[in-house]
């Protein structure tokens, strides 16, 4: 496991999960929402995002928490496994308002500088939507990964997963 990906929906827990796996494993970890976006929630232009996530690719080593269909291809040709949550959207929503609540007007560790947390209603329509959508998306790119894939579908499954590792080293 050197070229990780952690995917899944808004909410399923990536962020919190690729930093336990950097953790446990001492790769480097990269959020794809600090290389999307500039302070103050303004967007890089794709041609800078994909020079930041071309840069990070090219490293022997990392975990790259996040989705951004766009790129997910470039990002499973050198990935060796694909950590996938596939969490119920209603968890998904209710973590996302938790942590609305819990850290508005805060800037969380994986976001880019002087991008706070807020509200945003389209984002939680995005979320009901993902496991149409989003998760059609996600397995018809990873279709023909030749990786390993690990599917975790509830908070159990990612507290065996880590544990699994924890009990390899």
């Amino acid at each position: 496991m050197e070229r990780v990906l952690v995917i899944g929906s808004p909410g399923a827990g990536k962020s919190t999960l690729a930093t336990d796996l950097a953790e446990q494993t001492g790769l480097k970890l990269v959020h794809l929402d600090q290389l999307h976006w500039k302070p103050g929630w303004v967007e890089s232009t794709v041609s800078e995002f994909d020079e930041r996530l071309a840069a990070v690719l090219a490293e022997p080593q990392w975990i790259i928490d996040g989705n951004y269909g766009r790129t997910l291809p470039q990002r499973l040709a050198r990935a060796d496994i694909v950590i996938d949550l596939d969490l119920p959207a209603w968890l998904c929503m209710a973590r996302v308002i938790r942590r609305v609540l819990r850290s508005r007007g805060k800037v969380r560790a994986d976001m880019a500088p002087d991008c706070p947390e807020r509200f945003d209603l389209e984002f939680l329509a995005y979320i009901a939507r993902f496991p149409g959508t989003g998760r059609r998306r996600i397995e018809a790119s990873i279709a023909n990964f030749a990786g390993k894939r690990v599917q975790l579908r509830s908070q159990v499954d990612v507290r065996r997963f880590l544990q699994s590792l924890a009990d390899r080293a």
